[in-house]
């Protein structure tokens, strides 16, 4: 195969706003093309290497799902169990409502949060990470905030809508890692380890940076559009609130050679390279089909998801011709806030990932235009 479009949109990209970017691509559970550009570190003039780590902030989330999907084609739950019976804090929940006068309301909800409504944020939660019940854990802790402390901080505030009937980007997947944590009766970390990352010989991800590993992590920009320039900022990851808080939704750190071989699993029926199997063929099935109404389907309407439904976890492609998009239907993946970016196909085997480290990331313009270039290679 013959990538040279795909090389020369990197090059345009780390050329124009991004600082710099690494893709690899596996088709039929081998590589096919791995091609980096730009730096790693501007002042320094380091370029990107294989050996560079990244945030992967929202690209955690998918190994997160499939975490939970593991138990639960165990049995350890049905999507349609209500949250409570495992996290009690979420038994009683109240819905802000805003009145004509704009005074706002608390209204008991009708509906109980499913636990399928977290794997597809339609359980009515917000992102927001400062809320005073937050504030009162890391005061409490002293900033260690403990996973399960958080997330029953998390149940305190009030939903933004009835689960079950809207879809809302949302902390609900760190929800699920703490759902994984009191089902498994291990951490999260430790539960990851034991049964993805171990498995599938992925050394270098995971919530907690070694001295070597702080060495090898690229170095983190936002592009400035009043001065249009690129500046760096701390590497600090603000989705992680404390020392212990092992975030589902945008906690992981990792390298591009390590995702990609969970990727690959995926679009392999589950199963690496090495022969271990993580999840079975039929529960990827589930999960990349949509799981939306037409209702929850108006709120998944950013630019960069035209075309897709939302599956668990995951977005996935329901409409090539309203999306423009060379993908089949139930291509499917995620990106992250610094513009990391996994396509996973189990049609055609393939899978890519694509990483940088900049936030306001450009992902509208940046994914699309990396799957549509993969697939023209793929019919070559």
């Amino acid at each position: 195969m013959n990538f040279k479009d795909l090389e020369l949109f990197i090059d345009k990209i780390t050329k124009w706003r991004i600082p710099g970017a690494d893709c690899i691509v596996y088709y039929k559970n081998r590589p096919v093309f791995r091609y980096s550009a730009g730096y790693a570190d501007i002042k320094e003039k380091k370029p990107i290497s294989d050996d560079n780590l990244y945030n992967l902030y929202s690209t955690t989330k998918v190994i997160t799902c499939v975490a939970a999907l593991q138990l639960f084609e165990k049995g350890h739950f049905l999507m349609t169990d209500p949250l409570y019976e495992y996290l009690p804090e979420f038994k009683e929940m109240y819905i802000q409502k805003t009145l004509e006068n704009n005074e706002t309301e608390l209204v008991k909800a009708k509906n109980y949060i499913k636990v399928q409504d977290l794997f597809t944020m339609t359980a009515g939660l917000t992102y927001n990470m400062n809320t005073s019940f937050i504030r009162e854990v890391k005061e409490r802790t002293e900033g260690r905030c403990p996973t399960r402390e958080i997330v029953k901080a998390i149940a305190k505030s009030p939903l933004i809508f009835e689960p079950g009937t809207h879809w809302s980007y949302s902390l609900c997947h760190d929800v699920l890692a703490c759902l994984v944590e009191v089902i498994s009766g291990k951490k999260f970390s430790e539960y990851l380890s034991e049964n993805i990352f171990e498995p599938l010989e992925m050394k270098d991800t995971g919530f907690y940076l070694t001295e070597e590993k702080q060495k090898r992590m690229a170095k983190q920009y936002r592009f400035i559009d009043e001065i249009n320039e690129v500046k760096e900022v701390p590497l600090t990851n603000v989705y992680k609130l404390g020392c212990e808080y092992e975030s589902g939704g945008a906690g992981l750190i990792s390298s591009v050679d390590d995702y990609i071989k969970f990727a690959n699993c995926l679009c392999n029926k589950g199963r690496s390279q090495n022969g271990e199997q993580i999840l079975s063929e039929h529960t990827i099935n589930l999960m990349r089909t949509n799981h939306l109404d037409e209702i929850a389907l108006k709120d998944f309407n950013w630019p960069q998801m035209v075309g897709y439904g939302y599956g668990l976890g995951v977005r996935t492609m329901i409409d090539k011709a309203k999306g423009g998009s060379l993908s089949p239907i139930g291509e499917f993946g995620w990106g992250g806030a610094a513009g990391s970016y996994v396509l996973i196909d189990p049609e055609n085997e393939l899978a890519l990932f694509y990483a940088q480290h900049m936030l306001n990331n450009q992902e509208p313009y940046v994914h699309p235009r990396i799957r549509n270039l993969l697939y023209f290679y793929l019919s070559k």
